[in-house]
């Protein structure tokens, strides 16, 4: 932590640098933040909103799934970017030193921005809609720490393997594809297999997605128990990540 504050500066500059590479020479810009969960929120609601079959509590579909994809966007987003990180900055890596866990960290950081544009969609989504805005969404930014902990957190652990084995990036997106389904992004804790309900929530993104959703849904309250629950599992991904990179990281620059 005191080699992470005494390169604050680097970690600042690479954390603007990838929010300006993101949008630079685009069509859209920052739209895009707001285009790819809206354009999700469509796709859920014609194949999973009109049917019933997904218990929303009384609200409205597209702003039952849209208070989860704001967040679940940043994952999709960030977790990739973060797993790739060394590769893609490997000429900094191998030609100077500084903490490498900077690198990951920064890209976990950068997908914030979009988090807060697309945010305020939802805003709009519940107004057209006559859903009543919730005081709980001012804990949207404190709900923010875990899941970009959580991100840096993976990002780390494959982003280290992604050094030695270069196939390791075809295998996260596959892994993100598998995390929609099974992080309840298109359907309540609730309906969660029961079967399989205790193991599904050990997975940290369904309590803090969980707790994105309620604290934006005046129908549904925040299970703490849950949140609780996977905040500590994120802490837990999170030191043994940190292990696994700091053991590593001498390598990098030889293998990279």
């Amino acid at each position: 932590m005191a080699e992470f504050f005494r390169y604050r500066e680097l970690f600042y500059f690479l954390v603007w640098r990838d929010v300006k590479v993101r949008y630079k020479q685009t069509l859209l810009g920052a739209a895009w933040a707001i285009l790819q969960p809206f354009c999700m929120m469509v796709v859920f609601t014609l194949f999973f909103g009109r049917n019933g079959q997904v218990d929303t509590g009384g609200i409205p579909y597209p702003v039952f799934s849209y208070a989860v994809l704001v967040p679940w966007t940043y994952f999709q987003y960030a977790f990739p970017l973060t797993g790739n990180s060394l590769i893609s900055n490997s000429k900094l890596i191998s030609k100077v030193y500084f903490p490498r866990a900077i690198v990951p960290a920064s890209s976990a950081l950068s997908g914030a921005v979009d988090f807060f544009i697309a945010a305020i969609i939802l805003i709009a989504l519940m107004l057209y809609y006559h859903v009543p805005i919730s005081a709980g969404l001012l804990l949207w930014p404190l709900l923010l720490l875990p899941l970009i902990l959580f991100t840096t957190a993976l990002g780390m652990f494959f982003a280290s393997l992604n050094v030695k084995y270069r196939d390791i990036k075809y295998t996260i997106p596959f892994l993100v594809q598998i995390l929609m389904f099974v992080s309840a992004v298109i359907y309540p804790v609730s309906q969660l297999p029961h079967k399989y309900a205790t193991i599904l929530r050990l997975n940290p993104l369904v309590g803090i997605l969980d707790a994105f959703r309620a604290a934006a849904l005046p129908t549904q309250a925040i299970d703490w128990g849950l949140l609780g629950q996977a905040s500590l599992i994120t802490i837990l991904c999170l030191v043994l990540a940190s292990i696994h990179f700091y053991k590593t990281e001498r390598e990098f620059a030889d293998i990279i």
